[in-house]
């Protein structure tokens, strides 16, 4: 970009959209996004010929919403579908504050009143049948999608508040950001399924297999995972305050800066478990077995 002063005009083209915002905009509201280190001078940026336009190979069509994000610190009022993908957007440009104005936003939304299911449970089953399932962004909030089998489907983004998962397989399946407050997965095998950043608050996950499930970011306060299998499970920054853990297996499970606030551990199997600089002081760990964890740095 050369020597700009900070509220030049830069000129971007968002898979042929084009926009026209200054530096300010793009690196203050944001400062550890994809793009306040795209403008902040740190890296050299390859303009379009003649045009001067910046071009980022992404769809432009909710880039706008963005860009009125960081100047206002205004998210927009979108339907389910565009709400999803700009979540997408906001996570592909690691505008984190954006993507929890959205989540609240959409809680917000939720809590307001009664949202039926776009889909039924009959829909779920003809859908599939196909080889690749996505539900990315689909609102199946209250369905019953019980002893089904899901494995593979992606419910990125998904609204999936008190869906009834009992005993359902979902091996592999994706859950990233998806909002599955209160749902119900009793002896589901969710094993390495992929929970990054979803909301699983008050959900029911007693007896299921999250054998390498990544957990990261999630939140499980006031979840029941009693007896439920996390060997290996990836559980970093996860909020478990009041979670229910008695009995579970976490054998191997990493939980670096995990939130253990009251949470029960009773009887739980802890061995060989990451727990560096975690804070167990308010969590209940009569019986659990730390075998072989690593504590170093653990406030007990």
């Amino acid at each position: 970009m050369g020597s700009t002063s900070d509220s030049s005009t830069v000129r971007l083209n968002i898979g042929g959209n084009k926009f026209c915002t200054t530096i300010d905009t793009l690196t203050n509201r944001e400062p550890d996004s994809m793009l306040a280190a795209m403008f902040s001078g740190r890296h050299a940026m390859s303009q379009e010929s003649k045009s001067g336009y910046v071009f980022i190979d992404r769809d432009g069509t909710h880039f706008r919403h963005i860009l009125n994000w960081l100047r206002d610190g205004i998210a927009p009022s979108l339907s389910d579908p565009d709400c999803s993908e700009l979540l997408r957007e906001a996570d592909y440009y690691q505008l984190l504050g954006l993507k929890e104005r959205i989540k609240d936003s959409r809680i917000e939304f939720l809590e307001a009143g009664e949202v039926e299911a776009e889909l039924t449970r009959v829909d779920v089953i003809k859908c599939i049948q196909f080889e690749r399932v996505r539900f990315r962004g689909v609102n199946l909030s209250g369905i019953d999608l019980s002893k089904l089998d899901l494995s593979l489907v992606d419910f990125s983004y998904a609204c999936l508040r008190n869906v009834f998962f009992s005993r359902t397989n979902l091996q592999c399946a994706k859950f990233r950001d998806a909002d599955a407050q209160g749902s119900i997965f009793h002896n589901a095998i969710l094993r390495e399924c992929e929970f990054t950043g979803a909301n699983l608050r008050g959900a029911l996950l007693a007896g299921t297999n999250l054998q390498s499930a990544n957990l990261q970011d999630a939140c499980l306060v006031d979840c029941s995972f009693c007896g439920a299998d996390l060997r290996s499970a990836h559980l970093q920054n996860a909020d478990l305050t009041n979670a229910n853990l008695e009995g579970a297996n976490l054998e191997g499970a990493n939980l670096k800066g995990a939130k253990l606030s009251n949470a029960n551990l009773k009887a739980a199997n802890l061995q060989r478990a990451y727990l560096r600089h975690v804070n167990l002081r308010e969590a209940h760990l009569e019986g659990a077995n730390l075998g072989g964890a690593n504590m170093t740095g653990a406030i007990r």
